[in-house]
């Protein structure tokens, strides 16, 4: 009897030490559960600011990913599973939409596509500034550390280094540290020996092994750079002085490097305009329609040869609205189409969602597929639907042609309308900074102005591709980017805009069929 006694005073404290262990947990859970709280209010307060900043959009993804994990853990530990079944059976229903690690890893790398594009150093990006947008909450060791780590999960040594060493000069001003130096000076070390850099890279794994004796790599690894600098011809005696400048070349990314200086050059603006070239551009009322005698549309000539021209205040911010309303819910990956297939694939040098609407979708879309044709003066019978993109953090659109080229027989195959021969742009929204669009063969850069639309011509009046029209959409650095794509195909245009057999003949306006220059005389026909 006096044992069960025992085991009753022994089942009592087992139940105290759960209830204590389990007030503890909750505890925790409640400390995480206010985290979210003020978080969310803090970015219910700030709005669209939260997400339109690229490091402000990195952080959110980023601690709703950890914390998570965190909240799974607490979870875990008691009898709350059934409810975390529910959770992940919410989600994948997409009632409950949650960053994934994909998600985390896309912000990363369109971070980085910022850096590069727009030149920022990562010390100021790390400390919460970009260029002259507001400053953001700066970034820990630990938020460094994982970016770095998301570019070595790509082979991206280039930015590997660049993060790790930031967060290595971060951690050291840190108490408590958010992050493990050893972790951080093991991918520093092989990054550094993958880019070429070996002395470094035997000085920061000595750096590790000086940390952590026991560590499972360092020592093995210690003895290999050395082995390898004396393949090299470099003696011992030298493998630890007269370090070399640092290597550190930016990855591959398929683009010709003229190509890629002059792009990313002309997203930053800093490809002068000739003074010769704009004193010869002005801007016309286009009324070549009965309709528009009553209301013009506004043109401003961008260049010429080839003629790029915007239509200045063509959509309503009432339409933009709509055509966000009802685009948003049809979202997805953008795709390009494969040149030799034909089939639509998603593409690493395009980064959007978009969505395709009918003119029978909503009246505003039918409306606007009408005034493309005021605008363009081109049948919209053998134009696309309307696309709408958006374009999130780092979201762009390396160069590339509108139009099909020779060698691409099968781009637009299925339609039966021809090649591209006209695209018209709109511009829904104006970013803060950046998302400009730029021609890299004709050095002109235009930037996003809200409710105006850009228009060019694809193919010379001989039905041939314009190669100097190969552009992009640079990526967007802070704010938001909505477009509208229109494009025209040839079919129907064979009186709108007749063949010529000589590439000379050029458009010198909107419709140009021959009338008087508007720059001297009304654009009242296009006769």
């Amino acid at each position: 009897m006096e044992s069960l006694l025992d085991a009753e005073k022994d089942i009592s404290k087992i139940i105290e030490d759960y209830i204590a262990s389990e007030t503890a947990r909750l505890e925790n859970l409640r400390k995480v559960s206010e985290e979210y709280q003020n978080r969310n209010e803090k970015a219910i307060s700030e709005g669209l600011k939260t997400v339109t900043n690229p490091i402000s959009a990195f952080l959110l993804i980023n601690h709703l990913m950890t914390n998570w994990r965190r909240v799974e853990q607490l979870m875990k530990e008691s009898e709350a599973e059934g409810f975390l079944r529910n959770v992940t059976l919410a989600r994948h229903k997409n009632q409950l939409r949650y960053p994934t690690e994909e998600d985390l890893s896309g912000a990363t790398i369109g971070l980085l596509r910022l850096q590069d594009t727009y030149r920022l150093d990562t010390t100021d990006i790390a400390n919460g500034k970009i260029m002259q947008a507001k400053m953001t909450k700066p970034l820990t060791a630990n938020d460094c550390y994982e970016i770095g780590r998301h570019a070595y999960t790509l082979e991206d040594y280039y930015h590997t280094i660049l993060w790790m060493q930031e967060a290595k000069d971060r951690l050291r001003k840190e108490n408590p540290p958010s992050a493990s130096l050893a972790d951080i000076l093991e991918y520093l070390a092989f990054s550094l020996y993958k880019q070429g850099n070996l002395k470094r890279a035997l000085q920061v794994t000595e750096q590790l092994y000086r940390l952590n004796p026991e560590h499972p790599h360092a020592k093995g690894n210690m003895k290999w750079y050395e082995d390898l600098l004396v393949e090299e011809g470099i003696k011992p005696s030298e493998h630890r002085r007269d370090f070399p400048p640092l290597q550190n070349r930016r990855p591959d990314d398929g683009l010709d490097d003229s190509e890629r200086t002059i792009y990313e050059a002309l997203c930053r603006n800093e490809v002068p305009v000739s003074t010769k070239a704009t004193s010869q551009l002005y801007c016309y009322y286009k009324m070549d329609r009965p309709y528009l005698y009553l209301a013009p549309f506004k043109v401003q000539i961008m260049r010429f040869n080839p003629l790029v021209v915007l239509f200045i205040d063509v959509i309503s911010d009432e339409e933009v609205e709509m055509i966000q309303l009802i685009a948003k819910p049809r979202l997805k990956r953008a795709t390009v189409q494969n040149s030799r297939t034909g089939e639509l694939e998603t593409a690493t040098y395009r980064i959007s969602k978009s969505a395709w609407l009918r003119g029978t979708d909503h009246e505003v879309v039918d409306r606007i597929n009408k005034r493309i044709e005021l605008m363009t003066n081109l049948d919209q019978e053998s134009s696309e639907e309307l696309q709408i993109a958006n374009y999130g953090v780092g979201g762009h659109y390396d160069p590339h042609f509108d139009f099909a080229r020779s060698d691409e027989p099968k781009a637009f195959e299925s339609l039966g309308t021809g090649n591209r021969i006209a695209t018209a742009l709109f511009y829904m929204t104006q970013p803060e900074i950046g998302g400009g669009t730029v021609f890299t063969e004709l050095r002109t850069t235009v930037m996003p102005s809200k409710n105006n639309a850009l228009f060019w011509y694809n193919l010379y009046r001989s039905g041939e591709g314009d190669l100097r029209t190969r552009h992009a959409a640079c990526p967007v650095l802070v704010g938001l980017k909505w477009v509208a794509n229109k494009w025209i195909h040839e079919r129907k245009q064979e009186f709108r805009r007749p063949c010529a057999l000589k590439l000379s003949v050029q458009e010198r306006y909107v419709g140009d069929l021959g009338a008087p220059e508007p720059r001297n005389h009304p654009n009242i026909s296009p006769f």
